[in-house]
């Protein structure tokens, strides 16, 4: 992935475990187009904004719950299954890919606070010999830089041929598992970006590395270490690790893709994809969620309730995401610091996009104010919209709402 505005940092590009940035789109819809004094209470700006995403994207469905102080509140427009007409529900599963990494990093943190390993250990100390070739060199490798982004590995999604692969031949590869190591050699045919730590470059290929950190540290599956440091302990009922597994937990609705054709057109063909294997994002991109459970794993982790203060602080320790002038947004460790082009609210999020599913959660500092999102179709969203509405208080009639 590569950056090339703050806003592009909002647009996901076409995988989930890619969440690549794109221009951001001109989307305004005409129930969200009102003037400060028109402000509607609440959260009807972001059930407009939801219903915009269906009438004026023409996407299937469109999802989302927020919590405040006023607790949660639950929105929606449009299908989850376009045979069916059934409404989407709260309830309801969904792959939330790139989310995923922020699970993944918090383990690390976790076993860092643990004393079981250093963010600053080097990928060679705890996967001798996996990174090597072409200019590649584990040794010059942190885990810090892995989870921010600033190692110089080649994103393997970005390979021409795995491009092909996840893009236009998608049906003939959706059911197709892929291992760690298989997708770590497609990144290795490539030379680095850059020299580690000189610069920032978005790669799918450092949070695999990450996963299998986590089991080489723990002797574990690295989605069994989810389950039990972050699922089980908060609850997160709605929320799984399908490995190889091409079936999605019910209640589900649909996904539905254009397979992301370079030259999008109104009458490109629309697959139901719903079943798929997503082994090739891994623990970069694999989990399944609802809206629900990524608010309230955002509350806990802003919240400062998975982590020690002193890997908090790593968590949110920041560098630079592209080299635009005026850019302000930041990346974490698995988080991106993202400032709305709507209003001064600077947010806690992370995208993720996989065939057929689009998703956001977000969070002010503190966890004080979540969201989540996911839209079931993928030729389209503005997720800037959403979090806006959502997020950038409006005055109306002398007093402020949202």
């Amino acid at each position: 992935m590569t950056v090339k505005s703050a806003g592009s940092v909002r647009k996901s590009l076409v995988t989930a475990a890619v969440a690549v940035a794109m221009a951001t789109t001109a989307f305004t819809p005409t129930a969200m187009a009102r003037t400060e004094d028109q402000a509607p209470p609440g959260h009807a700006a972001t059930q407009a904004a939801l219903e915009g995403h269906v009438s004026e994207l023409k996407l299937p469905g469109a999802l989302g719950q927020a919590r405040d102080e006023n607790g949660a509140w639950n929105g929606s427009a449009g299908v989850a299954d376009r045979e069916t007409g059934r409404k989407r529900s709260p309830e309801d599963r969904f792959r939330v890919g790139s989310v995923s990494k922020v699970f993944t990093s918090v383990v690390l943190l976790q076993l860092e606070a643990e004393g079981r390993l250093s963010l600053d250990d080097t990928v060679e100390k705890w996967l001798p010999g996996v990174v090597r070739g072409n200019g590649n060199d584990g040794s010059k490798i942190t885990v810090r830089q892995l989870l921010n982004h600033t190692s110089g590995l080649f994103n393997y999604t970005d390979d021409k041929d795995f491009y092909r692969q996840i893009h236009e031949d998608y049906p003939e590869h959706r059911f197709q598992s892929q291992t760690p190591a298989e997708l770590i050699a497609v990144a290795l045919r490539h030379e680095p970006e850059f020299a580690p730590g000189t610069g920032w470059h978005y790669s799918n290929t450092n949070y695999i590395l990450a996963g299998m950190i986590v089991e080489k540290v723990t002797g574990h599956r690295y989605a069994d270490e989810i389950q039990q440091r972050i699922i089980k302990p908060l609850g997160l009922r709605g929320t799984s690790l399908p490995g190889n597994a091409t079936n999605m937990p019910d209640p589900h609705g649909r996904a539905y893709t254009t397979l992301y054709p370079r030259n999008p057109q109104p009458d490109d063909k629309v697959h139901d994809v719903t079943e798929q294997n997503a082994s090739w994002l891994w623990a970069a991109g694999e989990i399944i969620s609802t809206t629900g459970d990524l608010n309230t794993f955002y509350q806990a982790l802003l919240g400062g309730r998975l982590l020690p203060a002193a890997q908090q602080k790593e968590l949110l320790t920041t560098v630079q995401v592209g080299k635009e002038p005026g850019e302000t947004t930041r990346y974490g460790l698995g988080l991106y610091d993202y400032k709305l082009p709507s209003c001064d609210v600077r947010l806690w999020t992370h995208e993720g996009d996989i065939h057929g599913s689009k998703t956001m959660a977000a969070s002010t500092d503190g966890g004080r104010h979540t969201a989540a999102f996911n839209l079931n179709g993928d030729w389209d969203y503005d997720f800037d919209g959403l979090a806006g509405a959502e997020f950038c208080p409006k005055v109306s009639g002398g007093g402020a709402d949202r």
